[in-house]
């Protein structure tokens, strides 16, 4: 698949840059694949695609607060993401700008907090060892909320602290929000639990390598960065019993979608953790999930072509063409589709 065929043309003014007030009153655009037929209503009514004996998997992932302004001796300013934590104290980022910052380099930042740069990988990514081994713990106070480069709004508001996380989020360690998420309120839940459906929990880390666009000519060159998951066993549990019954799998995002796949692939019975690379493009065989609630992705990514893979091309291209007619809201704090 040529990687042109994930490109499409979207006004600016429909990339959201911020959360709307309720996250239930999002536009959801309900992608029916076997009558390949398209229609809109409100995500407070999502329980209501749901049956008795389906399940609904959210991974509940914590976005830390890994955006971090520095400083070099010569007084350059220094912007840093940070992207996992190796052991204590010694952190992958992506540093910018990376051409002046070589092995050694010191930075510091407020509250005597300081990083030795140890390694340099290339393309902006570097190895830093930080004076406080610890302060992964007390990030909140040190960094900002890494908010994707398409909102601009200069730094982070104190909403977005909340706002960049779903409501159930619980284990820190993602550097970008499972923003299928979103969405989700309490009541949703509640109501989605009302109709006797399963609700399970998975974590998945999101980092910077699921967002990035894919340049490869063709999409199945493109290489997927590993995420770290974990997918508990009464949630493997629930998965199998729902397919086995007949039920429907309800993958939040395209996180919880892959560690799902990965799973199923590698087989159900060992440890259900690690890291995860799976890539899944048009012509994948889907082996568990059966519905998919997203958001509507960049063009020429792999989220992209998840999405393609399970909703088909052409039906995807008439959903995103459906979606910017009718002025939905597009990215992170954007609307969201549910496949069938």
């Amino acid at each position: 698949m040529k990687t042109a065929e994930l490109d499409y043309d979207l006004p600016r003014e429909l990339i959201a840059q911020k959360p709307l007030r309720r996250r239930d009153a999002s536009r959801l655009m309900v992608v029916d694949r076997a009558g390949e037929s398209l229609h809109t209503t409100t995500f407070s009514h999502l329980p209501e695609y749901m049956t008795a004996g389906d399940c609904l998997v959210l991974n509940d992932t914590r976005v830390i607060a890994a955006r971090l302004r520095g400083v070099k001796s010569t007084g350059a300013k220094i912007d840093i993401l940070l992207l996992n934590e190796e052991r204590p104290g010694r952190w992958r980022a992506l540093v910018r700008p990376a051409r002046r910052v070589r092995v050694g380099t010191v930075v510091d930042f407020r509250d005597s907090l300081r990083a030795t740069v140890a390694e340099v990988e290339g393309n902006g990514i570097h190895t830093l060892e930080f004076s406080e081994p610890e302060f992964a713990e007390r990030l909140d106070r040190f960094g900002e909320t890494p908010l994707p480069p398409y909102i601009k709004r200069g730094k982070p508001r104190k909403a977005d602290r909340k706002r960049y996380q779903t409501v159930y989020a619980q284990t820190p360690g993602a550097v970008a929000a499972p923003t299928a998420g979103f969405h989700f309120t309490e009541r949703v839940i509640r109501k989605v639990r009302e109709k006797d459906v399963r609700v399970a929990f998975l974590t998945l880390h999101v980092g910077y390598g699921t967002f990035k666009g894919i340049t490869a000519d063709n999409v199945e060159d493109h290489e997927m960065a590993p995420e770290w998951f974990s997918v508990p066993r009464e949630t493997a549990d629930a998965v199998q019993e729902t397919v086995r019954n007949g039920g429907r799998v309800f993958a939040v995002g395209t996180t919880a979608c892959r560690a799902l796949e990965h799973c199923a692939a590698v087989g159900w019975e060992g440890p259900l953790e690690g890291w995860a690379d799976l890539y899944i493009t048009p012509g994948y065989e889907f082996r568990v999930v059966g519905a998919l609630i997203t958001n509507f992705h960049l063009p020429r990514t792999s989220l992209l072509a998840l999405v393609m893979a399970f909703a088909g091309c052409a039906l995807t291209r008439n959903a995103y063409e459906a979606a910017i007619e009718q002025r939905f809201r597009f990215y992170s704090y954007g609307d969201a589709m549910l496949i069938l």
